[in-house]
């Protein structure tokens, strides 16, 4: 292996000297090359504390940079328990730049627009606004993926984040989203964690196992060192062969840890001392041999992190700059610190904890009191984005309950701007926990207990905390007041509000209550907040059986903005109401109302929530074509807003949908892939996975179907009785498929049963034609027409609205009839007319395989034949194999033009081309059918050319799996 460093330091009496070369990572050093070579993609780098996890990453780092890639590093910091809010990216976009400044920065982002970065960086200027919100968040994750990609157009680019296991929720949350969502570029993401900090609750456990299932994800984990590389390790340590039992010793005492040998060695190729049995000894050896003011200032420096800036560290230990820098010099030589720029890093976190631990209580207290007197004298020792958190976390460290909850309460507040909600919650809770201990302290933040327990519920819900922030959001009601003023009355229904949005995210019951009380407690019936809290009552309302309450809330709701003038609550109001009832025959004029109030009220949700609505109304309506239009538009638009991969993945839904009843199966597949690799929330994921499911039915794929109904089934039993109709009807409807593919039309017909008996839910008919459908097609294969009565008492009870409704009443009478004896091919030539109308080619092919077998009743072999070619022809360009086998089984018992030697065979191919395809399937070129069926090569390659037009394949290899997946050519049988 080449080393990067080949010069040895000098070695003295008091230093402790590092390997000039890796030793013992070569794999693992090709396995990173590779990756950047495949980029994009990541790389997770497991491994104890010790193993070398950062000296892979210098070394990966150079040979990048020698091959013109260019690398991004930034550690995570850790604080206590709190973490520091996007840490690493900061530091990744300070580098950049002081690399290529901000003029440089700003030629890579859309429309060279800094500002959205100011929340991580001050040098871009300050955010657009203080307010911070889920969008916001969701357009700095996209600014940071595209200029990430951007770079990595320009040259290979490999982003380093260090120390994962210390990162807040934040960065897990933007190292996520750019692990799921980078492109094309070559991009590669390295994170690096120690694996023995994973106890079983952390919260990067789960995350690594979500991103192991990513594609183009990398696991690695670094083992300990064998003797052989322990013994190369010494030997390059000493610059001398190593005598005789000492790297014995040394592997037996160091079990392989690199960290552990270069601690264990004198630069006189000795043990260093017989070493005591805990770590934090050992680690404390070498630190103990270098002179005692350098050892202060380490104990200072431990107080600070694991990095910590000159000036800041100048600060508390009282020294001046040429004598800090004197002070530290033997640390820097002893390899204990190391210089970063204008700071210092412990070489190992573990010997700041070490350090750290070992310090009395006295001194404990002292040094905390010192850094937090130090940041609040002079904020600029740390960027802006670190002060409040930092001095919170001093003075919380220092036991002053007082000074720790006001800083607190500030780096909530900055918190929340940096749009790091899960901080902000943190933060929060720390005021919460001092506020008993601080008599004065709501003068002290100008704020009530009750209020910091409403900002408290506002952080878990932007946060996902749900269980909590309904915790702090009871107990702010129990806090307010027994005050019927308006302000008091305004809170409590805010309040109301926001528990009801969390109780129904939980499945819990008593979230329609909580709406319902919010409206009840407003006085002021005019105001924008009734009219917000209405417009929340109808959304949720309408998903159970309250659809009237849901309209009159909507109503109100809508008549309340219209009076006081907010477009906003007037646009929201509409697409609630909307909702609440649609007629696919009749609301194009209401569609154009609704847009037009979106537009005016120029709020980037309203517009992509009118898109959502759109896109769904118009696949209900069976304009298939203009839904996917609709809905790839609105994609476009959320990345327009900065919001692609968050309002833009559930916009994937409604793209998915028309596209699967497009046939266009392998564009919905990729769809849906990449929406499922987003982690959606639960509120959407159930949709993502029966049109997942659906799909690999269609195509054969029972395993993958049953993988995607049991994800499904997962959260219905979450979620059951507070879902959406789409997602319960089509989790039923998903299992009723399964178990007919399956042969078991009984338990399929069970499974169907909650459809006949939960009536009244929005969007009713559209999501129960399909069920119908499936019972009934379960009643033909039972042989058993009494069960049908349910059925059509159910169907009764429906309008068909809408050409798409229409279509399944057509098929579902067809197979009420078909079930009863009676077969009747005209009924089913309709039906597979007004899904050809649609251009929905699945079930024309369904349609057309029951018009067949009807015919066939009839002894109409002709039209069977004619039909089935039809099929089959659909079958063969959607890949769905077991229609296709159907159609095959069936075309065999036929005694059509084929069998008669004239007309066109199946797929519409004539008789000679019929021959030229068995020829094709059994693997001979056009040389060898020309000599077989006595024709030139020329000619049959017309005829391949032919067969390869009608089947819609483009190769020789695609037309005989057709011809394989048909049966068309195994010995026919007669009935």
């Amino acid at each position: 292996m080449t080393a990067h460093v080949t010069e040895t330091p000098h070695v003295t009496e008091t230093t402790r000297v590092m390997s000039p070369v890796l030793v013992g990572r070569s794999a693992e050093l090709a396995e990173l090359e590779a990756a950047l070579r495949a980029a994009p993609g990541a790389v997770l780098i497991g491994g104890d504390a010790g193993l070398g996890k950062t000296r892979l990453i210098r070394e990966f780092t150079a040979r990048a940079a020698d091959h013109g890639a260019r690398t991004l590093a930034g550690g995570c910091l850790e604080l206590g328990s709190d973490g520091l809010p996007f840490a690493p990216f900061t530091t990744v976009l300070r580098g950049l730049v002081r690399d290529i400044g901000i003029d440089g920065i700003a030629e890579l982002l859309p429309r060279g627009d800094t500002s959205g970065l100011a929340r991580l960086l001050p040098e871009f200027g300050e955010p657009e606004g203080d307010a911070a919100s889920g969008q916001e968040r969701a357009r700095l994750f996209e600014l940071v993926l595209i200029l990430l990609e951007r770079l990595a157009e320009r040259a290979p680019l490999a982003l380093v984040i260090e120390d994962a296991h210390w990162a807040d929720r934040s960065t897990r949350d933007l190292l996520a989203f750019l692990i799921r969502n980078a492109g094309a570029a070559p991009l590669l993401i390295v994170v690096t964690y120690r694996a023995d900090e994973l106890h079983r609750a952390h919260p990067l456990r789960p995350l690594l196992a979500e991103l192991g299932r990513v594609e183009r994800v990398r696991r690695m984990e670094l083992a300990r060192l064998a003797r052989a590389d322990v013994a190369e390790l010494v030997g390059r340590i000493l610059g001398e062969e190593p005598r005789p039992g000492l790297v014995d010793l040394v592997h037996r005492r160091s079990e392989g840890n690199p960290l552990f040998v270069e601690a264990l060695l004198d630069s006189d190729g000795t043990v260093a001392c017989e070493l005591p049995e805990s770590l934090r000894d050992l680690l404390l050896a070498g630190v103990q041999r270098l002179p005692e003011e350098t050892q202060e200032v380490l104990r200072d420096a431990a107080v600070g992190g694991s990095r910590i800036e000159h000036p800041l560290l100048a600060a508390v230990s009282r020294l001046d700059d040429a004598a800090l820098s004197r002070t530290l010099r033997p640390a820097v030589a002893a390899n204990v610190l190391m210089v970063e720029g204008d700071g210092y890093a412990f070489r190992h976190a573990l010997i700041r904890e070490a350090i750290h631990d070992d310090l009395l209580p006295g001194e404990h207290t002292r040094l905390h009191t010192r850094y937090a007197q130090a940041l609040e004298e002079d904020p600029g020792l740390v960027p802006p984005g670190r002060l409040w958190v930092e001095i919170s976390h001093h003075w919380h460290a220092a036991h002053d309950a007082t000074w720790a909850l006001v800083a607190a309460w500030r780096a909530a507040a900055e918190s929340r701007k940096a749009l790091a909600y899960a901080e902000c919650l943190a933060m929060l809770s720390r005021v919460l926990e001092l506020w008993e201990r601080v008599p004065d302290g709501a003068e002290r933040i100008a704020a009530s207990h009750a209020e910091v327990l409403e900002e408290a519920a506002k952080a878990a819900d932007d946060a996902g905390e749900y269980e909590r922030g309904i915790k702090f959001a009871s107990a702010a009601l129990r806090a307010l007041p027994d005050d019927p003023g308006t302000e008091v009355c305004r809170q409590r229904a805010s309040l109301l509000e926001l528990r009801g949005r969390m109780r129904y995210k939980l499945a819990r019951p008593g979230f329609i209550e909580d709406m319902q009380e919010a409206v009840r407690v407003l006085s002021v019936k005019r105001t924008a907040v009734r009219a917000r809290v209405l417009c929340t009552l109808a959304q949720y309302g309408r998903l159970t059986t309250g659809i009237g309450d849901a309209r009159d809330a909507a109503t109100e709701a809508l008549e309340i903005a219209t009076a006081i003038g907010d477009v906003a609550a007037e646009a929201d109001a509409r697409i609630t109401l909307f909702c609440v009832d649609i007629d696919y025959d009749d609301d194009f004029g209401s569609l154009s109302t609704i847009e037009e109030a979106a537009r005016r009220a120029g709020v980037h949700r309203l517009i992509l929530r009118f898109a959502v609505i759109q896109s769904h109304f118009l696949e209900g309506a069976g304009r298939h074509a203009e839904a996917a239009e609709v809905a790839r538009r609105g994609i476009a638009q959320a990345a327009e807003f900065g919001v692609a991969r968050t309002e833009g993945t559930f916009l994937s839904i409604n793209l998915a949908e028309p596209l699967v009843s497009l046939g266009r199966w392998d564009e919905a597949a990729q769809v849906l892939r990449t929406a499922r690799e987003q982690d959606p929330p639960v509120t959407i994921r159930t949709s993502l996975e029966v049109l997942a499911g659906e799909v690999a039915l269609l195509r054969g794929d029972m395993a993958t179907a049953r993988a995607r109904l049991a994800g499904s089934q997962e959260i219905m039993d979450v979620r059951l009785r507070w879902v959406k109709t789409q997602d319960y009807f089509a989790t039923l409807r998903l299992e009723a498929q399964l178990l007919l593919a399956e042969g078991r039309p009984d338990a399929a017909f069970d499974a169907l049963r909650p459809v006949l008996l939960e009536t009244g839910l929005p969007d009713d008919a559209r999501y129960t034609w399909p069920v119908l459908l499936l019972g009934a097609i379960a009643c033909t294969e039972l042989d058993d027409p009494s069960r049908l009565a349910g059925l059509e008492a159910r169907a009764a009870g429906l309008a068909a609205r809408g050409p798409a409704q229409e279509a399944f009443r057509r098929a579902f009478e067809a197979e009420a009839a078909y079930a009863r004896g009676r077969r009747d091919p005209a009924a089913w030539d309709a039906a597979a007319a007004a899904w050809a109308a649609l251009d929905r080619p699945y079930p024309q092919a369904e349609a057309l395989l029951r018009a067949a077998q009807s015919a066939l009743t009839a002894g109409d072999h002709d039209g069977a034949y004619e039909r089935l070619g039809t099929a089959a022809g659909i079958a063969a360009r959607l890949g769905a194999a077991p229609l296709g086998e159907r159609l095959a089984e069936l075309t065999r018992r036929v005694r059509g033009p084929r069998r008669a030697g004239g007309g066109e065979g199946p797929l519409g191919l004539t008789p000679r081309e019929v021959e030229v395809l068995r020829l094709v399937s059994a693997g001979h070129s056009n040389r060898d059918i020309a000599e077989e069926l006595f024709i030139s090569a020329k000619t049959a390659s017309v005829h391949v050319s032919n067969i390869l037009a009608k089947l819609g394949v483009t190769s020789r290899g695609e037309a005989a799996a057709t011809a394989r997946r048909l049966a068309l050519f195994e010995p026919a049988t007669r009935p």
